[in-house]
């Protein structure tokens, strides 16, 4: 339950601290006064939306803390979240803040830790549920009926197996798509793949030839001039004569010197030896040079080929990428390619099996979930007219418009196909006669205001009872609703917080004489300034309260809410 409630800077409110205790806690004041302001901080603490003008004039920083005590399977629930996130200080308790500054940004913090604002709503939806004046309207929005029954029958299990075949079966249905689309195109793109494929298999690539070839043409574009400068080197080398001797010649000689140099000098021996490797070095390099002058020639026919098969190698290259290497990648894709398009028939025909099953799948499990609502239907029907009766609504009648749709493409149940959404098969709607003797028609369109006040009470009463969120608060959920029903609607609210804390905000002397707990809130004028200043009544106080809001403070007005009191208590006591 929500323990202390913090506030500093928010709105109207200056500063205030609020020590709430358990059961029912109500708040009483003037229009205006800033009720509301609690619960827009509340909110705010539970990861609401944050506006900046919320900021209190001449303030850089609005800040909202709330302890909570930890109880229930909701408090459990609760711990083990802040456990898995590392934010488990004292067990059993929490601390949620939030600081919005003046420029807009805003922080989020458990426990004194900066968080994320989707956390700091995952914690608070387990801790409070606050039901406002715009709740009203919930009940008029036909799309929010069946959540709102799906939450009395407790079918979140069978929601959730329904939610995941639902979801699987969208995969096989988009992959089934693509592959039929795929398919219309599939000849136009099978032709193109053949083509280079035939393409590059007639080229009969090479790693590495194109370096070959680009080196060959070299040689044939050059023949001529590499002949004669081989010859050149192989003149001087080998083939040398008068005036000027070949360089074999003159190193033989040299070697011829050197040997005997060692013959009379020992020192000398290796030297010879030295030359006689020079000697044969180039020796070698002469016999080099006379094969590859012997291997050239002019061919212009061969280089006319080699033009013309490089000419083909960067044709190849242009349209499937640079390099041998990526011209043969592309044929393997291609061949791989080519085969999946072969093959996307029997894919097809695979995943339409798996669509059949599918949609059997969801019907088997709509079936069974839209009987677990139809039971449920029944019993909400039954529970909301007992409180309309008890809300002086005597002879009302509540039921929902459970149906299916047809769909030729929709999951098959009860011999039709019917369609389907992410939440079922079934289509829901509120509908209410509020007179005996009239038709069920669309709640929306038939309720007014004081109607669909104690509808309102009504369903929020029979679905709190199954609602473990530990703190409920009613944010003048009376609205339209007379003093005649108030302490109906007050006894009803004190009974529900017998297991919940149940704060509300009240304008009703009859509802909130039923209040464990008594708070008043005033818009006071200081230093002119304007504050809302919210404090617990004592006894006498509270009589006073009572008093005013029924009137005035005169001596029948104080009777009249000592009356309410002790009507209260009797209530209680029954």
């Amino acid at each position: 339950m929500l323990q202390t409630l913090r506030i500093r800077d928010f709105a109207i409110i200056a500063e205030l601290e609020l020590s709430l205790a358990g059961g029912f806690v109500v708040f009483t004041g003037e229009t205006g006064a800033g009720k509301s302001i609690i619960v827009d901080a509340v909110q705010l603490v539970l990861g609401g939306r944050a506006d900046a003008a919320a900021v209190r004039e001449g303030a850089d920083t609005a800040l909202v803390e709330g302890a909570f005590v930890l109880q229930g399977p909701s408090g459990r629930a609760a711990e083990a979240l802040l456990e898995r996130e590392g934010l488990r200080d004292e067990p059993g308790r929490v601390v949620l803040a939030r600081e919005v500054r003046r420029e807009g940004r805003s922080t989020a913090r458990v426990n004194g830790r900066t968080v994320s604002l989707a956390l700091l709503r995952d914690v608070g939806e387990l801790l409070v549920d606050v039901h406002g004046q715009s709740e009203h309207l919930s009940l008029l929005r036909v799309r929010e009926h069946l959540a709102l029954l799906d939450r009395y029958a407790e079918n979140e299990s069978q929601r959730q197996a329904f939610a995941a075949a639902y979801q699987s079966l969208v995969k096989v249905r988009q992959e089934l798509e693509m592959l039929r689309q795929g398919e219309r195109d599939a000849a136009r793109r099978a032709e193109m793949l053949a083509f280079a494929i035939e393409e590059i298999e007639a080229a009969k690539l090479r790693p590495g030839e194109k370096v070959v070839l680009q080196e060959e043409r070299v040689r044939l574009a050059n023949a001529e001039r590499l002949a004669e400068l081989a010859t050149q080197a192989l003149t001087a080398l080998d083939e040398g004569g008068e005036p000027r001797p070949a360089a074999m010649e003159l190193i033989g000689q040299a070697v011829h010197a050197a040997g005997e140099l060692g013959k009379l000098d020992p020192s000398l021996t290796s030297l010879a030896a030295e030359l006689q490797g020079v000697e044969e070095q180039v020796a070698e390099a002469a016999r080099r040079l006379r094969r590859y002058r012997d291997s050239l020639e002019s061919n212009p026919r061969r280089l006319e080929q080699v033009e013309q098969r490089l000419a083909a190698l960067h044709d190849l290259e242009r349209k499937y990428g640079e390099g041998e290497e990526a011209v043969l990648n592309h044929l393997d894709r291609s061949r791989q390619e080519r085969e999946s398009i072969a093959g996307a028939g029997e894919r097809i025909a695979a995943l339409a099996g798996d669509e059949a099953e599918g949609l059997d799948r969801l019907g088997r499990l709509g079936s069974d979930l839209s009987r677990l609502r139809r039971e449920a239907a029944g019993k909400l029907s039954r529970g909301i007219e007992t409180e309309l009766k008890d809300l002086q609504m005597a002879g009302a009648r509540f039921a929902v418009d459970l149906h299916w749709d047809d769909e030729p493409t929709g999951a098959p149940a009860d011999g039709r196909r019917v369609a389907f959404s992410r939440t079922g098969l079934d289509q829901a709607e509120f509908q209410v006669a509020p007179n005996p003797g009239e038709g069920l028609k669309p709640l929306a369109k038939i309720a007014s205001g004081g109607e669909t006040s104690r509808l309102m009470l009504g369903l929020k009463g029979v679905l709190a009872r199954a609602d473990q969120t530990p703190t409920l608060i009613f944010d003048e959920i009376d609205q339209g609703i007379g003093g005649r029903v108030g302490g109906v609607v007050g006894e009803k609210l004190w009974r529900l917080a017998r297991n919940h804390q149940v704060l509300c905000i009240t304008h009703l002397p009859q509802l909130a004489a039923f209040g464990d707990q008594h708070f008043r809130v005033e818009k006071v004028q200081r230093g002119g300034r304007t504050f809302t200043t919210v404090g617990p009544l004592a006894a006498e106080e509270r009589l006073a309260e009572l008093a005013q809001m029924l009137g005035g403070s005169g001596e029948a007005n104080r009777q009249s809410a000592a009356g309410l009191l002790q009507d209260a208590e009797k209530a209680r006591r029954a």
